[in-house]
């Protein structure tokens, strides 16, 4: 069998065992964030923190909510790391440092997992699972809710209430990540991934010699950082490192935890709007731009244009043989595609063309499918644009799900819209022009353009993954890589939480002649339209100075 044709097939199993889940884990989670019973387990918390889940907020009180529950998490997790010290199981490990400590709490709490540390050297056990792990999950469930919000907004009329933060918090956590994190621990346990509380010990080489390796709680964190789509590994070497991703099957396997509740989550939408088709139009639109990436990645490193490929009859830089070529590109367009962040292979070594597709499916904003949460109520924003570009042409007042699109919401839209492409290309900006430490870039020319340029884009989209030819761990970096977490996870949410609470104001109007039919094929089409040309647009430039330049030279 040729490596194009595993290929495929690879693609294809993916492909069918997303189709398989769809539909039983979209209706689960619609149920999960409409009903209107508790669990014990919840009820229990709810009394803890001292929330009445029963309450209906306002986008702003919801809000107020989502930055109090993550400016805690930042403030605890950065104490954790800087008390590492004397905390049990650290094995030696002292007190992670300021900048840093600040940094990696910014990025777990963001769901960025942004690490410029090396995990297996710097976190004992309990900063690994009761800060980084506990995050993962709560993260996550933090952007599921800000999309439910949404989601409610355009499904309510005449009411400022958009549901209760505490409530979605809990519901997504426990009734969602955790058992569904905890069945694939189980599969990732059994197919070789580490699970245990070990302390060092050395391990033998090929070459000879030893070296000294960490166990932990490895498949558990790897199974919520895959779905929750986090991405911060347990080892440096992430998800190449065989202690977290061993087989050509568990790498498949992470691809699908990565891909699984983004995609599913296009039918919770259609069912609580009342139109599963139109949930059908929104996922038809991720998976036609993450189906293209994927080919397109594929296409490019199979091709190993230059003389060093050609040699070794493929671009195998910065792979692991145990996935291949195929592999390795299927899990860096799915990675970049949503906000994991987490690699099975060095990006930085990817063919010009294949590192400029990595850097653009985080710079579309990260919504084919997206992170969980993130993705859904993006492409949703995404949407809102669509449907007033298609309404311009018209002459008529745009509308979506019965909602009339006023200028409020337009603004609203479009600043969500523009914060990310604003924070990349002006932090980008300011590292290439002031004099920052001269060992940052270890690359010159396109390349060195394209780490730095890459860093940022990870970071403010909340992606977490790097070209490793740049060292992050400076003050400027540490700094200006938290400020892009913060910023490019929280003013989006302001703006689309702004956005629900106008259009849950806003009455219903009927469906007319002149309505767009938005749960067609037709509008699939403009919205990955729309998608690809406004981020070209912003983009384009940047890219012309990096990756293009790179794959042409």
């Amino acid at each position: 069998m040729t490596p194009e044709l595993a290929g495929v097939l690879q693609l294809l199993a993916l492909v069918g065992a997303l189709a398989l889940v769809h539909r039983p884990a979209g209706t689960y989670m619609a149920r999960v964030y409409s009903s209107t019973k508790h669990l014990r387990v919840e009820r229990w918390i709810h009394r803890g923190i001292g929330a009445d889940p029963d309450s209906g907020q306002t986008w702003s009180a919801y809000l107020r909510g989502v930055l109090a529950f993550s400016a805690v998490g930042v403030l605890l997790l950065y104490l954790l790391q800087r008390l590492q010290g004397i905390l049990p199981g650290s094995y030696g490990f002292g007190p992670v440092g300021p900048a840093q400590a600040f940094n990696t709490a910014v990025s777990f709490v963001t769901n960025t997992n942004w690490q410029s540390y090396y995990g297996e050297q710097t976190m004992g056990h309990v900063v690994q699972t009761a800060g980084l792990a506990v995050q993962n999950f709560v993260s996550a469930a933090v952007g599921m809710a800000v999309a439910v919000a949404l989601v409610r907004g355009f499904a309510r009329s005449r009411t400022g209430e958009l549901g209760n933060f505490w409530c979605d918090l809990v519901r997504g956590t426990v009734r969602i990540l955790l058992p569904a994190a905890t069945v694939a621990a189980l599969v990732l346990v059994a197919r070789g991934v580490v699970q245990n509380f070990s302390g060092i010990h050395e391990v033998g080489q090929f070459t000879g010699g030893a070296r000294q390796w960490t166990g932990g709680a490895v498949a558990s964190q790897e199974a919520i950082k895959e779905l929750g789509t986090n991405g911060g590994g347990y080892f440096n070497a992430n998800s190449a490192h065989p202690y977290e991703n061993p087989t050509p099957f568990t790498n498949l396997f992470e691809i699908f935890l990565i891909l699984v509740i983004p995609f599913s989550l296009t039918r919770t939408f259609g069912l609580m709007v009342g139109s599963v088709r139109q949930g059908h139009a929104v996922l038809a639109a991720m998976f036609t731009i993450w189906l293209g990436f994927a080919s397109l990645m594929m296409w490019t490193e199979f091709a190993h244009h230059g003389p060093a490929p050609q040699a070794a009859g493929a671009a195998l830089e910065g792979k692991e043989i145990r996935f291949g070529i195929a592999g390795s590109s299927l899990f860096a367009v799915s990675t970049t595609l949503t906000s994991t962040g987490a690699v099975d292979s060095a990006h930085s070594s990817l063919t010009g063309p294949g590192g400029g597709i990595a850097m653009l499916g985080m710079m579309l904003g990260e919504i084919a499918p997206g992170g969980v949460g993130s993705g859904l109520y993006g492409m949703l924003v995404m949407a809102v644009v669509a449907v007033f570009v298609a309404g311009l042409m018209v002459g008529r007042t745009p509308e979506y799900l019965g909602k009339k699109i006023g200028p409020r919401e337009m603004k609203l839209a479009a600043c969500h819209l523009l914060v990310t492409p604003a924070l990349v290309l002006v932090l980008t900006a300011l590292s290439l022009a002031l004099p920052t430490p001269p060992d940052s870039t270890l690359n010159p020319g396109p390349h060195g353009f394209s780490e730095v340029l890459y860093a940022f884009t990870s970071a403010a989209n909340n992606n977490g993954s790097a070209f490793a030819g740049l060292n992050a761990d400076t003050d400027w970096y540490n700094t200006t890589t938290a400020l892009a977490m913060l910023l490019g996870r929280f003013l989006p949410m302001v703006f689309v939480l702004a956005l629900a609470g106008s259009l849950a104001r806003r009455q219903s109007v009927p469906v007319t002649a002149g309505t767009l039919h938005t749960g067609k094929p037709l509008f699939s089409g403009l919205l990955v339209g729309a998608v690809l040309i406004l981020t070209g647009l912003t983009y384009f430039p940047a890219l012309a100075l990096g990756p293009l330049a790179e794959g042409l030279a």
